[in-house]
């Protein structure tokens, strides 16, 4: 039996990961509302094979309720990466290839960004959205752009140097074909990977501002409302409603992380051929 080297073990692990969070997604997104309705008769239930994270106060199941909250953070996780990674080469592009003043002005920008603590900024700006999904949206995705926006202008400088880039001008190729047939292919490989990784990031920083009243409505069924919600009950002993959630988000947020490894791995000319 021929042995795989890394690249298909590689490959093989990238396609599993991927597959088990459709699948966590497509769970979730399936499962009605009828289906996590409240129900007094089954309330703070313990994990049982009916229930296997046992039920909430109000009789909710738990388990059920905790994939809806998964398909919910994972479309936010999504949206707010696919805008920061969009916001991060746009910047990124303008930088490398506008003025000095501009460079300069970009490069205070993802500073300034950056010197302040990703949570409090992301409140601040949902806060003053009106909470809520856009606010949340808007908040993850504005603080989520700057590393990815120091990596693009930094390839674009190198591609602006290479020689075909300058034998493309000499023919009198304009800046918008070179843009399209030089700079973007070379970038979508940094592009794609970097919507990865920023979307484990953007899970934790959902569920988190979530968990502290600031990101989505206390009737949506989010893994940060849920934890927050199980906070009061922790000391009746009912330590199932915030243990086993939390774990479901941290294995979630590990594969989502493990996948964007792979794909680094495979998309690197430095390591995709070993």
């Amino acid at each position: 039996m021929k042995k795989r080297n890394r690249r298909e073990k590689t490959v093989l692990l990238t396609i599993l990961l991927a597959a088990l969070l459709a699948a966590v997604y497509a769970c979730g997104l399936l499962i009605p509302d009828s289906a996590v309705a409240g129900s007094f008769l089954n309330a703070s239930q313990p994990p049982s094979l009916a229930h296997p994270f046992g039920t909430d106060a109000l009789g909710r199941d738990l388990f059920l309720r905790t994939l809806k909250g998964l398909s919910v953070s994972m479309t936010v996780g999504l949206a707010a990466s696919g805008i920061s990674a969009v916001i991060a080469v746009l910047v990124g592009i303008a930088a490398a290839t506008g003025s000095k003043r501009l460079d300069a002005a970009i490069n205070w920008v993802i500073d300034l960004v950056m010197g302040v603590p990703h949570m409090i900024l992301i409140i601040l700006i949902s806060f003053a959205l009106g909470r809520g999904l856009t606010g949340l949206l808007a908040g993850v995705a504005a603080t989520h752009w700057c590393s990815l926006a120091r990596l693009v202008r930094g390839e674009v400088l190198q591609l602006r140097a290479q020689q075909y880039v300058a034998v493309s001008r000499r023919l009198g190729k304009s800046g918008g074909w070179i843009l399209r047939h030089h700079l973007l292919p070379h970038l979508a490989p940094q592009f794609f990977v970097g919507l990865v990784l920023m979307f484990p990031h953007a899970i934790l920083h959902e569920a988190s501002v979530s968990f502290l009243g600031f990101g989505l409505p206390p009737e949506q069924p989010a893994i940060g409302i849920i934890l927050s919600e199980s906070m009061r009950y922790l000391s009746t002993g009912m330590w199932w409603s915030a243990v086993l959630p939390g774990l479901t988000l941290v294995a979630l947020v590990l594969l989502a992380d493990k996948l964007a490894d792979h794909l680094r791995t495979l998309i690197d000319p430095y390591t995709a051929q070993e």
